[in-house]
């Protein structure tokens, strides 16, 4: 019996959000997938994080010795033995010597140590520090055993007697005599020979060449001014240009000496060269002063400049 074709109707279809995806092809990307979640990943040089960098520390600071306080020196048995007799190269030595005394006086760490006192060999005196007290005298004093060109022939009796060492040394070693023009004046014959230059060359040129009273090297018996003898004696200016006046120049600091008013240190000293004057400050500290290229004994103690007079 033939039936009738049926009407058909198209089949109803679940709302999609997009094409269907075969069901081969869906099964293919799958393994895909799979395969290579199993596999080893190649990364490069420059994506792989590896591990993380080491970071740097940062530099340790060096610790500065310096700042570091050491053990006073003036504590030190043999220092303090040493001040109890008042001798001046023992307490130096107690400090491990010339360098060793300038860096605890500069660092604040020898409070022993007073550079204002003109009894020891380690005063300074200039514009700016006076002598205390003004009218200090030193003692004992020696007559220097050069020929002298004044009557100041005397000296504290340390430095005379290193002044007859230097000049033997000088005479034997071909650098013929020398003899001394000043060593100590008293206050009263400073005063003198100050205003003996104001008057010649008025109060700033004195103050240039010649010390105002209480603040004279000479004063303190420490100081001495030589001069080139030969058959006779010669002035304190030609002194530089003499073969004892190299001579000096190159080896006073063996003897405890050094040259106090230099050229290069006239804008510190606020005094004209005076190749003929010398300082008293021991073997130790000279030999410092010496081998450390001084030229002031203000740069030497870490002082102020002192051009001027403060009054």
């Amino acid at each position: 019996m033939h039936l009738p074709p049926q009407p058909q109707h198209a089949a109803t279809r679940s709302p999609a959000r997009g094409p269907a995806l075969p069901v081969g092809l869906a099964v293919t990307a799958i393994g895909i997938l799979l395969s290579l979640a199993s596999a080893p990943v190649a990364i490069s040089a420059a994506d792989d994080p590896g591990m993380p960098e080491p970071v740097v520390a940062q530099e340790v600071p060096a610790v500065e010795v310096g700042a570091t306080t050491a053990a006073d020196p003036c504590a030190e048995p043999s220092v303090l033995e040493a001040i109890s007799v008042a001798d001046d190269a023992a307490i130096i030595a107690g400090f491990g010597g010339g360098e060793g005394f300038r860096a605890a006086v500069i660092a604040g760490n020898a409070p022993c140590i007073a550079l204002d006192d003109p009894a020891h060999v380690w005063v300074v005196v200039n514009k700016a520090r006076p002598l205390t007290p003004l009218d200090f005298a030193p003692s004992p004093l020696a007559d220097i055993p050069v020929q002298m060109t004044t009557r100041s022939g005397q000296a504290r009796a340390d430095v005379a007697a290193a002044v007859g060492e230097m000049a033997a040394a000088a005479d034997s070693e071909g650098a013929g005599r020398i003899g001394a023009n000043n060593g100590y004046r008293s206050y009263d014959l400073q005063v003198a020979t100050h205003a003996s230059h104001v008057r010649t060359d008025g109060q700033a040129g004195a103050d240039a060449s010649s010390a105002r009273a209480g603040h004279s090297e000479h004063q303190t018996g420490l100081a001495i001014d030589l001069v080139a003898c030969e058959s006779s004696c010669g002035a304190i200016e030609s002194f530089g240009a003499t073969a004892q006046g190299d001579w000096i120049a190159a080896n006073a600091w063996e003897y405890g000496f050094i040259v106090r008013y230099e050229q290069v240190g006239s804008g510190i000293t606020g005094y004209k060269p005076e190749p003929w004057h010398l300082r008293y400050v021991g073997r130790e500290l000279a030999a410092a002063y010496h081998q450390g290229g001084y030229h002031t004994l203000e740069e030497f103690f870490g002082l102020p400049a002192a051009p001027d007079y403060i009054h």
